[in-house]
């Protein structure tokens, strides 16, 4: 079975201005004032305080407990100031807990770091992370360990953007109590919901399904599950990888892979509601099978692009991107 960690989309915001002051006070002899002195610069003509394009700005390390740490997704705020990393962290129990750290976008500057361990001090790490538009909290999702009875789950954090202080937590359990895997989650454009999306066990023995789930952002109420069984249940292929929101967010739209003999399965749901509005199925061109790793919506059409890896008429697999009208 093919499992990737859906990376969130990244995006980095970072800005050197420079400006020449002029010098047009008189001085005490009573001279004359001078004229502006205009910036040295370089053989090239640019001023050598302006970073390059491509110039490393700074590098920050995070170390959880002298273990392993593996950051897997990184989403910028709104304003730009405030970058979140997420991922995995090996705890003082010797369980991986999701580890989430604040850095200030300009400096790097560590801003807070915070934790979550789990029902049952155990998670196998956060998979994405999302920034409110309004820059004011954090969503983290991925799978934390609930017990021997239902295993996995979803478990989705949201944090103070500023402070880091943990708001609420909020875990799903799917209809088989089995092994639940979160793999990506986005925020609505106006920042009233947050959506999760990954994979989940059904009722009928090795029955993987799609689960996506729609939560108030504000205090974690879950809105709606909605689960897609693709092409037909009973396999372990139909995992859900990545999931956007229309510009309007009125659209929730949610990719990953369906089947057994894999093909992209891409579903739209109604984003209040969850009710399922179209699915479409893309097939490679060879026997191997393909799976859709990510989904983006651009912001002016609202059309949908789905990518990931596609069998093709020769040997290995090739990128194949599809285009939908949202």
């Amino acid at each position: 079975m093919h499992r990737s960690i859906t990376h969130a989309f990244m995006a980095a915001a970072a800005g050197v201005a420079l400006t020449t002051v002029g010098v047009t006070g008189a001085s005490a002899s009573g001279a004359a004032p001078r004229a502006p002195r205009a910036a040295r610069t370089s053989s090239a003509g640019a001023s050598p305080a302006a970073a390059s394009p491509g110039a490393q700005l700074w590098v920050k390390r995070y170390n959880g407990s002298n273990s392993t740490d593996d950051a897997v997704s990184v989403a910028v705020s709104s304003d730009g100031k405030t970058v979140f990393v997420t991922g995995s962290s090996t705890g003082t129990t010797s369980f991986e807990d999701y580890a989430t750290v604040g850095y200030n976008a300009a400096t790097g500057a560590q801003l807070w770091a915070e934790r979550y361990n789990g029902a049952a001090l155990g998670s196998r790490g956060a998979n994405s992370v999302a920034a409110s538009p309004n820059g004011k909290t954090v969503f983290v999702t991925g799978s934390s360990y609930a017990g021997s009875t239902t295993n996995y789950d979803y478990a989705t954090v949201a944090y103070n953007a500023a402070t880091g202080a943990q708001l609420w937590v909020k875990r799903y359990t799917g209809p088989g109590s089995g092994d639940d895997q979160a793999y990506s989650v986005a925020a609505s454009p106006d920042g009233t919901a947050v959506f999760v999306t990954g994979y989940s066990y059904g009722t009928t023995a090795g029955q993987v399904d799609y689960a996506t789930v729609g939560y108030n952002a504000a205090t974690g109420a879950q809105l709606w599950v909605k689960l897609y069984a693709g092409l037909a249940r009973g396999g372990i292929g139909t995992q859900a990888h990545s999931v956007a929101v229309s510009p309007s967010g009125s659209t929730v739209y949610v990719t990953g892979e369906s089947g057994n003999d894999s093909v992209y399965a891409t579903v739209a749901y109604t984003a209040a509601t969850g009710a399922q509005q179209w699915v479409k199925q893309y097939t490679g061109n060879g026997p191997s099978g393909s799976a859709a790793q990510a989904v983006a919506v651009s912001p002016t059409t609202g059309t949908v692009f789905v990518t990931g890896y596609s069998s093709g008429s020769f040997k290995g697999n090739d990128y194949a991107t599809v285009a939908y009208q949202g």
